[in-house]
């Protein structure tokens, strides 16, 4: 560690990201992109940004209930930010929280996997995931 406080990742902190996907028919296991959810432990932040693209899921189910999605994905970020609006999770950190939305599901949303990166700024970050992965 230099003098200044800066570590050798030059400010940068590990943080973990899932894609929600949305699989309207999940016997048939289509999906699209439909938000990220970032946490970074070093600093303490865990939010969600999502984008339903309604065109993309008609494309894949013409009957898709579009209103439960936006619900779901809705459920996802107040589960982030915590809360009375996180229900049962309020009283959880955001690690606990985070770990509990990227736990595998069989459900209309449902998290892919977990991966790693460096950031500086995490909320930026997601921002870029989003635009990347999703939109």
């Amino acid at each position: 560690m230099s003098p200044r406080g800066a570590n050798a990742t030059g400010g940068r902190e590990l943080f973990e990201y899932a894609v929600l996907r949305v699989v309207p028919r999940v016997e048939r296991g289509e999906s699209i992109n439909a938000g990220v959810i970032l946490y970074c432990q070093a600093r303490s932040f865990l939010a969600a940004r999502t984008h339903l693209d309604v065109e993309r899921l008609r494309a894949l189910d013409s009957r898709a209930d579009v209103a439960g999605v936006r619900a779901a994905l809705g459920a996802a970020e107040s589960v982030c930010r915590g809360g009375p609006a996180a229900g049962p999770a309020a009283g959880d950190g955001p690690g606990r929280r985070f770990r509990w939305l990227v736990a595998p599901r069989s459900t209309v949303v449902q998290p892919g996997p977990v991966h790693t990166g460096l950031t500086a700024d995490p909320a930026a970050e997601l921002d870029h995931l989003l635009d990347v992965l999703v939109r």
